[in-house]
């Protein structure tokens, strides 16, 4: 059947909805998630890491392009996932549950090579151990005995009662944070979905708070900003008009500082909101309910990462209030300086019309003496005229023939000036 020419993204957005699925899981399982920090090459060695580790089992290596790969590997699973700021790499292996909470709980890290683990590139922002137990319930004391910090010690019952889960949201002495899910008879893709949802809880939680370092660096930047922007406020209203270059210059200095402390910062906030808000979505996901007196996961994370959310959103409207605010005091002095320009104009056009109508007097002046030095020639050509006419039997003497002359010659000699000044007007 004939079909339309596709999209050439189109497949790659139609399979974006698979995109890192939930894998199903069995409990009992030892979860050891990773969350590795860098920039672009970092993120491609990362793949060129895991290239390796497949070779060396004799494995597949993963496609070029790929953002996810999910592979058994002796002894344990791998699950290595691409994101834009960040890798995560979740190692997992089944275990024997028996005796949880007696002792030093397997971990699926203990599994992975460790020389080629302590290679990974990258910065660790997050590590967490995580375990699925087929238990429904489980006394505090065995959680708190060697697994998780009483002190600190939170927990919520998920998926409609159907599970719980427990974390302390402490570093323990191996560098990882820790979780325990019971997960009861719960299904095994619901496990997978459940599972997952937790780690991105704690990866998005982290990679949120990338954002709270610039939010309070931000503080000093911009209260020196807004200290220089008060002074040159206060500067331009007492100023005179010598002084507004300098001012102006100051004010575009102030504000490439500005815009450039904005455009370095603006994108790590941006994120951060997005972080806090997926944070929201999957402590949503969960389902979560009150568990005896413990605090929820939700309820713990909401009040410590509010004041770090507040203070993300706090930085980026300061920001933004002082970039306004730049921009306001800019136009103003901008108009100031175009108003003054404005008035030296009219005083200059002031200045000319005075000029021309100077040089308009002084040429009317000068077109009265033109007159009679026109009318002084010619009637000194008719005096001439008059003196070959008397040969000829003209009755006049020169003399009075030419004063005669005078006042004829004048007029026209006016009216003739007037004449080509109406002409000159009219064009």
């Amino acid at each position: 059947m004939a079909v339309p020419a596709a999209h050439p993204q189109r497949v790659v957005l139609h399979n974006e909805i698979h995109a890192r699925p939930p894998e199903a899981m069995s409990a009992p399982l030892a979860l050891s998630h990773l969350v590795m920090v860098g920039d672009a090459a970092m993120r491609e060695a990362s793949r060129v890491h895991l290239a390796a580790l497949l070779r060396d089992h004799h494995l597949p290596e993963p496609a070029p392009g790929s953002t996810h790969v999910r592979m058994e590997v002796a002894g344990f699973r791998v699950r290595w996932e691409l994101h834009t700021e960040f890798v995560t790499w979740t190692f997992s292996r089944a275990f024997d549950a028996a005796g949880f909470g007696e002792g030093e709980a397997p971990t699926a890290i203990q599994a992975v090579p460790q020389e080629w683990l302590a290679a990974l590139p990258g910065h660790g922002l997050a590590a967490l151990h995580l375990w699925a137990l087929p238990a429904r319930e489980l006394p505090a004391e065995v959680l708190t005995r060697s697994v998780l910090n009483e002190e600190t010690l939170v927990g919520s019952a998920i998926a409609g009662g159907q599970g719980a889960v427990y974390t302390d949201f402490a570093i323990h002495a191996d560098g990882f944070s820790r979780m325990v899910l019971l997960a009861g008879s719960m299904p095994e893709r619901k496990l997978g979905r459940i599972v997952q949802r937790l780690l991105e809880v704690d990866t998005y939680r982290m990679a949120a708070l990338l954002g709270l370092p610039p939010a309070r660096e931000s503080a000093s930047v911009l209260g020196v900003a807004e200290a220089e922007l008060a002074a040159l406020a206060e500067a331009i209203r007492v100023a005179g008009r010598d002084q507004e270059p300098q001012l102006l210059d100051r004010l575009t200095r102030l504000a490439g500082q500005v815009e450039s402390h904005y455009a370095a910062t603006h994108s790590r906030f941006s994120a951060s909101a997005a972080y806090f808000e997926l944070v929201d979505a999957r402590l949503e996901d969960i389902a979560e309910a009150k568990l005896g007196t413990l605090q929820t996961l939700g309820e713990f994370i909401e009040r410590r990462l509010s004041p770090a959310r507040a203070t993300c959103a706090w930085a980026v409207r300061r920001q933004d209030a002082l970039s306004q605010r730049v921009s306001r005091i800019s136009n103003l002095l901008r108009t100031r300086v175009e108003i003054e320009q404005q008035q030296s104009s009219q005083a200059l056009l002031a200045g000319m019309n005075r000029r021309q109508d100077l040089q308009l007097k002084l040429q009317a002046t000068v077109e009265g003496l033109s007159v009679a030095a026109i009318t002084y020639y010619i009637v000194g050509l008719v005096s001439y005229l008059a003196k070959g006419a008397q040969a000829l039997g003209w009755p006049f003497s020169p003399e009075a023939t030419a004063a005669c002359a005078i006042p004829v010659v004048a007029i026209g000699v006016w009216l003739s000036l007037r004449r080509l000044h109406a002409r000159l007007l009219g064009h």
